[in-house]
């Protein structure tokens, strides 16, 4: 009885092995299709690269300032008989600006004309015995030394009426200064004397100070190493320039005008200036603006997408989106690195289908389930790449 039992006992662990097995066999089968066909395609945008103009721009902090400032003075002694301005007002050349009371100097100039009438007077009587004694002379009534005597006279007394003339002019020079006008068109600050004030020419506050801010200037820094390139940007003509504000508004239209004699050794960069007509005011002497200057423009380059720029061990690359829509791992070449563009030089032609988000779950061969981008038409500041 014992030895039937054991041949069942082993006869039916034979047959559960064996279902076992089985059941393994095909469940394995079963699940390699699933898993295959369950491998989702990863979700990414693309953008073509193609081939384009670019601009390249320079940008640097500046500070804006007036074109030209005069601190209004007096040239003369006085007192103020009046205002000719308002404080903040914009006077144009030869507009009144004060008054000083012209009275003392107006006396002073009639008595330089009376002394010049009174020595013309002198002068012609001596001339007229000049005469005289010249024709006496001639019959021997008059002695030479008589002659040249009156000579003299008459010379002294030229010279007497031409000092007086020069007293006259500086008299007239005196009283012209007692009317204070605009030397320039610009903005009137704030007022620093009020009318019933004495002046005089050796006070340094003035009376006011002028601004000229149409047109007006914008001085920025930039590094060194762009010095090349801006130095020969302006030899090939005027330089395009914009001021930006701190929250990117443009303000202004302008060009480059003036690169600093020298470069900063201590900071490593150079100071430039741009000059802007500001006929809306949108400049004030003393603003924060970013100036950013056109120095170049290339022609017809790849461009693509700076979200489709990578960086690994071996450099720049980008993932490109095969005719399969699977990823191909392509090295590239950067010429110029904008803030949302990049320039090509190698690796990439136009039409070129990039990954431009989704680029990190993404590897050689992978399935892509693109979704289009547009290409940004416009640059910002352009910087050579690292």
């Amino acid at each position: 009885m014992a030895r039937p039992a054991y041949l069942i006992l082993t006869l039916a662990l034979i047959a559960a092995g064996g279902a076992v097995a089985w059941r393994a066999h095909w469940g394995a089968d079963a699940a390699v299709p699933q898993q295959q066909a369950s491998t989702p395609s990863i979700p990414v945008q693309v953008a073509s690269a193609r081939r384009a103009d670019v601009p390249i721009w320079l940008s640097g902090l500046g500070t804006v300032q007036p074109l030209n400032v005069v601190t209004v003075t007096s040239r003369v002694d006085g007192q103020i008989m009046r205002i000719g301005f308002e404080e903040g007002q914009t006077v144009k050349e030869g507009d009144l600006l004060a008054q000083i009371d012209p009275r003392p100097y107006q006396a002073a100039l009639d008595q330089a004309k009376a002394r010049k009438a009174q020595d013309e007077a002198q002068l012609a009587n001596a001339r007229r015995d000049l005469a005289r004694y010249a024709q006496l002379a001639q019959n021997n009534y008059a002695s030479r030394q008589q002659l040249d005597a009156q000579k003299a006279t008459v010379a002294q007394l030229e010279a007497a009426v031409m000092g007086d003339e020069a007293a006259v002019e500086s008299a007239k020079v005196q009283l012209d200064y007692t009317t204070i006008r605009a030397p320039m068109t610009g903005r009137a600050g704030f007022r620093l004397v009020d009318q019933g004030n004495l002046v005089r020419a050796s006070d340094a506050a003035g009376i006011v100070t002028l601004s000229q801010i149409e047109p007006i200037t914008a001085v920025f820094t930039l590094p060194e190493r762009d010095f090349a390139e801006v130095a020969a940007a302006e030899k090939r003509g005027p330089v395009p320039a914009t001021a930006v504000s701190p929250d990117g508004r443009e303000l202004a239209q302008g060009e480059l005008t003036v690169l600093n004699s020298q470069i900063d050794q201590a900071t490593g960069t150079f100071k430039a200036k741009a000059t802007f007509a500001n006929a809306d005011r949108a400049l004030w002497p003393g603003q924060s603006v970013t100036v950013r200057v056109r120095i170049d423009t290339l022609r017809d380059v790849v461009t693509v997408p700076e979200d489709a720029l990578q960086r690994g061990p071996g450099g720049y690359f980008a993932f490109v989106m095969t005719p399969d829509q699977t990823a191909e791992r392509r090295g590239v070449t950067v010429a110029r690195q904008a803030q949302d563009l990049v320039v090509v030089a190698k690796g990439l032609d136009a039409g070129d289908r990039v990954v431009t988000a989704g680029a990190s779950r993404v590897q050689s061969g992978a399935r892509l389930e693109i979704s289009e981008a547009a290409l940004p038409q416009e640059t910002g500041s352009v910087s050579a790449a690292p």
